[in-house]
């Protein structure tokens, strides 16, 4: 499913726009993005926890030349799907 086919699907199920849904998804993501770019966590109980994660420096290699490289930290965007969401799927 891409971006439109969900706002399709959000307007249908709301029984709104499909630009009043593209308006709420994108405002959905604007949230989560932005509390993430503060340190932050985004739970929906029920569906799971957006929060960020920290990727420590490691060495690599350059699959081209095969030399080693250093790979600098970085956070990183993680998502731990909640209870209700694992038992839909199972």
């Amino acid at each position: 499913m891409n971006k439109t086919e969900l706002i399709d699907h959000i307007a249908k199920q709301a029984d709104i726009s499909k630009a009043a849904a593209g308006r709420a998804l994108d405002a959905l993501v604007g949230a989560v993005r932005t509390t993430l770019r503060k340190g932050g966590t985004v739970t929906v109980v029920g569906f799971g926890t957006f929060a960020v994660g920290k990727r420590a420096a490691r060495s690599g290699r350059n699959p081209r030349t095969g030399a080693t490289i250093r790979i600098k930290a970085a956070k990183v965007p993680k998502f731990r799907p909640g209870k209700a969401l694992k038992d839909a799927i199972n």
